[in-house]
């Protein structure tokens, strides 16, 4: 079983930054990747930014430039720093830690940006 969790959510206003932490803990030494994804709707998940074991990146349009993943391999944590936020990356932000066949998600944390 492997258990994710996130924190450092919070609200800011436009322009301000977060720093996100995705902690990922359990049998499992190492992911194949890890990512943060943001929940736009009840039934929609958008990908934000996802890191692979070997260091390839991929952001989501709308946030390169502004976010930046990175990945501690040894502690199996993610990070996303977030800056020049907008109203638009208002959203519930979720972590997952990829590995064989598996998906484990974390419960999310809140991210408000007024304008």
């Amino acid at each position: 079983q492997v258990h994710v969790v996130e924190s450092g959510g919070g609200s800011v206003q436009a322009g301000g930054s977060l720093r996100l932490s995705c902690a990922a803990s359990g049998s499992i030494f190492s992911f194949r990747a890890m990512g943060w994804y943001r929940q736009v709707s009840e039934k929609e998940r958008e990908l934000v930014a996802r890191i692979m074991s070997d260091g390839v990146i991929t952001y989501r349009d709308s946030v390169k430039g502004r976010f930046t993943i990175s990945r501690d391999n040894a502690k199996n944590m993610v990070y996303l720093q977030m800056n020049n936020l907008k109203p638009e990356d208002t959203a519930v932000y979720r972590c997952n830690a990829e590995w064989g066949n598996s998906v484990s998600w974390g419960q999310g944390t809140q991210v408000t940006v007024s304008s």
